[in-house]
């Protein structure tokens, strides 16, 4: 995701890098390139004047607005829960560092906490490779040592491993009487927590939209586009192609946004901002232990992801 400061209205006009203009051009090009051949036959095909006019077109035009409305909002509250666990993620994993640094019987003893907190970072790490279907090993070498890569290297579920080790961390603590029962517990009930953010994500990203309501939508967004010149161009004449771009502008481009948040984890430029959020969480964890923070990448005021 590309996190951007805000722009002044002129120039968010001209913005390129980061909207949907990219991939939807050469789909508009061919809506163009066939208004143009519409107005220069006059809407006539096979010596047949297709007599259509603007009033169904923007009668059916409205129903389909509020049908991709609703595509557009099933889509972003995909995208909203994604966030919503992902913010809880980070609360989860400062209350869990906390724990480890001050319920012990002898707090603030920040080298024994410190397996524990690389631990939460490489969970972190993890889950975003896992939902990103990528390769974990760089990011995780760096925050494991090599008994506890080795262990994790070959395993499916990531993140589910490493709380385990997390879990045998605070056991551990629990054996030698650094930690009573109840806090255990404590540790146990955010673990608890963590196990449903994961559980959260990944049923968003094993549940797509449903592909034949998709379908449907597609096909009427593009039946409705192909129509346009047809009807606009006994009034229009020379403008028509311009007008049909700026419409079916509007109406493929919602259509491309809903495609790109609906799964919110993966790597386009509106899906959410995993490696940020990663960063972050590493950052606030690492303070807590008194260690430097990572630089966030930057580039033209703009956090790249």
């Amino acid at each position: 995701m590309i996190i951007r400061k805000k722009e002044h209205w002129f120039k968010m006009l001209f913005v390129w890098h980061g909207s949907v203009l990219p991939r939807i051009l050469p789909r508009l090009s061919l809506l163009f390139l066939l208004s143009l051949i519409v107005v220069y036959l006059h809407g006539i095909i096979f010596s047949f004047k297709i007599p259509l006019n603007p009033t169904p077109l923007t009668l059916f035009g409205f129903v389909l607005a509020l049908f991709l409305g609703f595509r557009n909002n099933v889509s972003y509250d995909r995208f909203w829960e994604g966030r919503k666990l992902w913010g809880a993620l980070l609360n989860d994993t400062r209350s869990l560092a906390r724990q480890a640094l001050t319920l012990p019987e002898k707090p603030g003893e920040l080298e024994s906490a410190r397996p524990f907190v690389l631990l939460l970072i490489a969970f972190t790490y993890a889950l975003k490779h896992q939902l990103r279907h990528t390769d974990p090993s760089g990011d995780l070498q760096k925050r494991l040592n090599g008994e506890q890569f080795a262990l994790i290297k070959e395993a499916r579920f990531k993140p589910i491993l490493i709380m385990k080790l997390m879990a045998q961390w605070v056991q551990q603590a629990r054996q030698e009487k650094r930690l009573d029962t109840i806090q255990q517990s404590c540790f146990d009930q955010n673990f608890d927590k963590l196990s449903d953010i994961v559980g959260g994500c990944e049923r968003i990203q094993s549940t797509p939209m449903p592909y034949s309501y998709r379908v449907l939508l597609h096909r009427t967004i593009y039946l409705y586009c192909f129509l346009l010149p047809f009807g606009l161009v006994d009034s229009l004449q020379w403008l028509t192609p311009f007008l049909v771009v700026f419409i079916a502008y509007t109406f493929v481009a919602f259509e491309a946004i809903a495609d790109e948040i609906e799964q919110p984890f993966g790597k386009e430029p509106n899906d959410l901002a995993l490696n940020a959020m990663c960063r972050m969480i590493e950052s606030t964890l690492l303070e807590m232990i008194g260690e430097n923070l990572p630089d966030a990448k930057m580039k033209d005021g703009a956090v790249i992801d």
